[in-house]
């Protein structure tokens, strides 16, 4: 049985970010795709309203904390999660790793071109890094089998999936049979942050659980995104003790 907390029906694995990136290099030792997600408070909210998003999340083989909102959540239901583990930290712990362990990755997401100036800013950074194939996120529905037949031909190690929340996750179960590799992250936005096409928040924000505060001085249009967290919050303290499920 997982060590893991239920909020709001999904399930979140207590780990901290050392535990969660040796799990990854564990699962890099089996012949089987293995789905890693990172749910944050926005997350949990879009499971709570679509059962096909809460079933894709349950199924996954590691779930982490993305966002402070779920830590704060799990220390309210008294089940408190050893720290934060965001997809990008998670990411990154990977990338600096990969040149040495030689593990091969394939990007997939983001607008036209991102992908691929994400590769060669990760290569100049990473010198060594195997990064085997791009494919920016705008691909049509009847596109989709060719774009899994590209990333079959090079059978990535790992898949960095950046579809956005909710999409990434659920073309990554629907697909989990058809793909070849061992390792599919859903890590949202994390590829324009490695094309240089966005900023995460400075460490500050990020230690005091702020991040969220930093994306809206930046872009105050993600207000109504935002609206989410209180939301969320005053979900759990009413709600979070009725969902009795936990492993």
């Amino acid at each position: 049985m997982k060590d893991a907390i239920n909020i709001l029906g999904v399930r979140i694995d207590r780990l901290t970010l050392d535990q969660a990136e040796q799990k990854i290099w564990d699962f890099l030792n089996h012949d089987k795709l293995h789905m890693v997600f990172t749910p944050n408070s926005e997350m949990i909210m879009a499971a709570r309203e679509d059962e096909e998003l809460k079933w894709v999340l349950n199924e996954g083989d590691m779930n982490t904390a993305d966002g402070i909102g779920v830590v704060y959540a799990s220390r309210i239901l008294g089940k408190p999660l050893r720290e934060r583990v965001a997809g990008f930290d998670l990411a990154k712990r990977l990338l600096e790793q990969l040149p040495q362990k030689g593990y091969s990755l394939y990007l997939l997401g983001g607008a036209p071109g991102v992908a691929e100036t994400a590769k060669q800013k990760l290569e100049n950074q990473y010198p060594g890094i195997k990064i085997v194939g791009t494919q920016h996120g705008y691909f049509k529905k009847d596109e989709e089998e060719q774009v899994i037949r590209q990333i079959n031909e090079v059978a990535p190690d790992i898949l960095f999936v950046c579809l956005g929340m909710s999409k990434q996750e659920k073309w990554i179960y629907n697909n989990r049979d058809k793909l070849r590799a061992k390792v599919c992250m859903g890590i949202g936005g994390s590829l324009d942050v490695f094309a240089g096409k966005a900023k995460r928040a400075p460490g500050i924000y990020q230690k005091l659980g702020l991040e969220w505060f930093y994306r809206l001085i930046k872009e105050p249009k993600r207000y109504k995104r935002m609206l989410a967290l209180p939301k969320f919050a005053w979900t759990v303290i009413v709600e979070g003790r009725n969902y009795t499920w936990d492993k």
